[in-house]
């Protein structure tokens, strides 16, 4: 079985769409579909169900995803003990973290990394960090930054970077009668603020209990991917929100919005590495991991 018709499965199953797959992989259209099809045939299932509008993986090519993925870290690993004689680890990484974590963290580490280990290359993602998580254990990232939620599966590893608290932010200035600009004194008079919060994750999970420890019963205004996004909606006044301060400190709207001095105060973030622990029995993913050693 062809590897690159392996890698050209995986990419479409991440896209799913010929197009931006074709222009990822550098080879056209036509070639990339031949390569699925041809891959079809010799596993002898569709892996793919298109039509004009849409490209979904079918029960097969979902069942097929998982050995995909585990054949390419394979074949990473043999070729390179089979062809590198040196001492220098050569091939690639995939990196998942937030905007914020990419330079808050990354920038630093990836500066150490490249002069310690110049053939490796990275792959760097972008995105919600609720996401994170759920990257690794789909095997789509060698390596992410988040948040430590309360459980984490059996199969993770995490190594800690730092704790960031999370905080209440407000306006500075009132631009709606319904958002005041300082902490609401009364569990009735909390319930009323419209809040702006996370759709998922650790935040999420922090600000749902501590709602309910209060016995507060909040009105939702929005829910957001992101937690910059929750900081620029802070700032136009639409509501209360809470982030990271790591988020709040990083960002260009920090001088827009105030952090109210609530009590008790939220859990805070814990925030690390995460990576599969078989993953680290790959060398370039345990020289990275080994890197925060040293920090």
């Amino acid at each position: 079985m062809n590897i690159k018709s392996i890698k050209h499965f995986l990419a479409l199953a991440e896209t799913l769409h010929f197009g931006r797959t074709s222009d990822e992989c550098n080879i056209s259209i036509s070639a990339l579909s031949r390569n699925i099809r041809q891959l079809e045939d010799e596993v002898g299932v569709e892996l793919f169900t298109r039509d004009n509008r849409t490209v979904t993986l079918t029960q097969e090519g979902k069942k097929f995803l998982t050995y995909a993925r585990d054949a390419v870290s394979q074949w990473r690993l043999i070729r390179h003990e089979l062809t590198d004689s040196s001492d220098q680890l050569h091939g690639e990484i995939s990196i998942y973290c937030s905007v914020t974590a990419s330079y808050s963290f990354l920038f630093e580490l990836l500066n150490q990394f490249r002069q310690v280990h110049p053939g490796i290359e990275i792959k760097l993602h972008t995105g919600d960090p609720d996401e994170a998580i759920a990257r690794i254990l789909d095997g789509k990232e060698d390596i992410t930054i988040a948040a430590h939620p309360t459980s984490v599966a059996k199969s993770l590893a995490f190594k800690p970077i730092t704790m960031s608290p999370l905080v209440f932010i407000a306006p500075i200035e009132q631009h709606l009668p319904t958002v005041p600009t300082t902490p609401p004194e009364t569990a009735q008079h909390w319930s009323k603020v419209p809040m702006i919060l996370s759709e998922a994750g650790v935040s999420r999970n922090s600000i749902d209990q501590w709602f309910r420890k209060q016995d507060i019963s909040p009105t939702i205004y929005a829910q957001v991917a992101g937690n910059e996004a929750i900081v620029s909606m802070v700032s136009l006044g639409f509501g209360v929100g809470v982030v990271p301060k790591i988020v709040l400190d990083n960002s260009p709207l920090k001088d827009r919005v105030q952090v109210w001095n609530v009590q008790p105060e939220l859990a805070p973030y814990d925030i690390g590495l995460f990576t599969l622990n078989k993953s680290l029995e790959n060398p370039m993913v345990e020289a990275f991991w080994s890197l925060m050693t040293s920090k």
